[in-house]
């Protein structure tokens, strides 16, 4: 019997995916519930279990664009499953005498096409490029068939210029998955089509320094996870959303939509790019159960188990770059969000505190918001609302009792 296996639907917004990675070859045995295939959404990338056991004959070749519903390949169920094969597919990789023949003979053919008439011999629309950039064309190995010179390779070819460095000056073009071709569509038209403003201030972080000091080993030991920072700026952003709700609201053509919960979109680093999956009703978590989330979701992100599901929905979003070491920068609102805050790195810097210059250990941070639904009263009083929850966590964010706040 033969199976066709088609696309799933990973979610209802998406029409077609690309395959990114077959992982297995044309002809293979497969297992039911193998995982035969990684594909790309415009939102996560997914793998593609066999349906059944079986020879599997591929249908669609790696970087295609399948509708979803479309069949990608076959699997003979039929088919008994080989055994034994493994130790002759390991002989005829061996090396033997014999098999240096072909290969000398393979080096002595592979300069016939530059013999060919059409070797390095321009087109006519390459020949004037290379006229224009003083570039003979012995100077240049073509692309095209037989050796022929393209337009493509005038374009890309540079002119000599001094002494050869004997440096390699190669290049590699590749071709951007589904995924991150729709994250540069995402921020393209985020700074295309909102009024886009940043706003920044610094944080004095000694308070905080001072607690997870204090607690993170017995934190650790009762909870099995880390005390971070992005428990502390996910508290301290649930309270200033809901102290200025219009920065947790949305455009929706002529009308503003404002939400009552706080889905807080964290931005991670994964296999595939960027991913931005949301913490549900943030604004109810305390800080063990963010940070549990946060672990949770980082691991199915790095692990490329993250749904659609996981990433959509967020009202606002927060994005660390001080893990990779940025000082300071102006991060891009995710749509349909209207903000977004950026944390950066924690130095030592001079400060006036009480009159007083000190060392301290202070972060930047910085919200852009869409000024098209957000005024600068609300997106300064917002920022300042969070700067003074993250400098006096244990009476704003722990009323009063960090053992309790952290369930210790």
């Amino acid at each position: 019997m033969i199976l066709e296996m088609k696309v799933p639907s990973p979610g209802e917004s998406i029409k077609e995916v690309e395959i990114a990675t077959w992982l297995v070859q044309d002809g293979d045995y497969v297992e039911k519930d193998q995982a035969i295939a990684e594909v790309d959404s415009d939102k996560a990338t997914l793998e593609l279990p066999a349906e059944a056991s079986g020879i599997i004959t591929l249908k669609a070749s790696e970087g295609d664009a399948v509708a979803v519903g479309a069949v990608v390949c076959l699997i003979d169920t039929s088919a008994a499953k080989p055994s034994g094969a493994a130790p002759a597919a390991v002989e005829v990789k061996a090396e033997a005498p014999k098999a240096e023949t072909p290969k000398k003979e393979e080096v002595k053919a592979a300069p016939a096409p530059a013999t060919t008439y059409a070797a390095q011999a321009p087109s006519p629309a390459a020949r004037k490029i290379l006229e224009e950039k003083n570039i003979q064309p012995t100077d240049i190995v073509g692309t095209g068939k037989g050796g022929r010179i393209t337009k493509e390779d005038a374009v890309n070819a540079v002119p000599s210029m001094g002494t050869p460095t004997g440096g390699n000056r190669g290049t590699e073009r590749t071709k951007l998955s589904m995924l991150r071709r729709k994250v540069a569509e995402r921020l393209v038209s985020a700074k295309n089509e909102t009024a886009m403003l940043t706003t920044f201030n610094e944080v004095d972080m000694t308070n905080i320094y001072a607690l997870r000091d204090q607690y993170k080993e017995e934190f650790k030991a009762k909870h099995g996870l880390g005390l971070g920072f992005m428990s502390f700026f996910t508290k301290a952003v649930t309270r200033a959303l809901q102290l200025y709700p219009d920065v947790n609201s949305m455009i929706d053509g002529q009308e503003k939509i404002s939400f009552d919960f706080c889905d807080i979109s964290v931005a991670v680093s994964g296999p595939k790019g960027l991913m931005v999956p949301v913490m549900r009703n943030a604004e109810t978590l305390s800080f063990r159960g963010v940070e549990a989330e946060i672990k949770r979701l980082a691991l199915r992100a790095r692990d490329g188990q993250i749904t659609v599901d996981e990433m959509t929905g967020g009202t606002f979003t927060i994005s660390n770059g001080g893990v990779f070491g940025s000082m300071l920068s102006t991060p891009i609102i995710n749509p349909p969000q209207s903000g977004i805050l950026g944390m950066h790195n924690v130095v030592e810097r001079a400060i006036v505190r009480n009159g007083q210059i000190v060392i301290a250990p202070v972060m930047y941070v910085a919200l852009s918001y869409d000024h098209r639904i957000i005024d600068g009263r609300e997106s300064v009083g917002f920022l300042v609302a969070v700067k003074e929850a993250l400098e006096n966590p244990v009476e704003i964010l722990m009323n009063n009792n960090p053992k309790k706040a952290l369930e210790l």
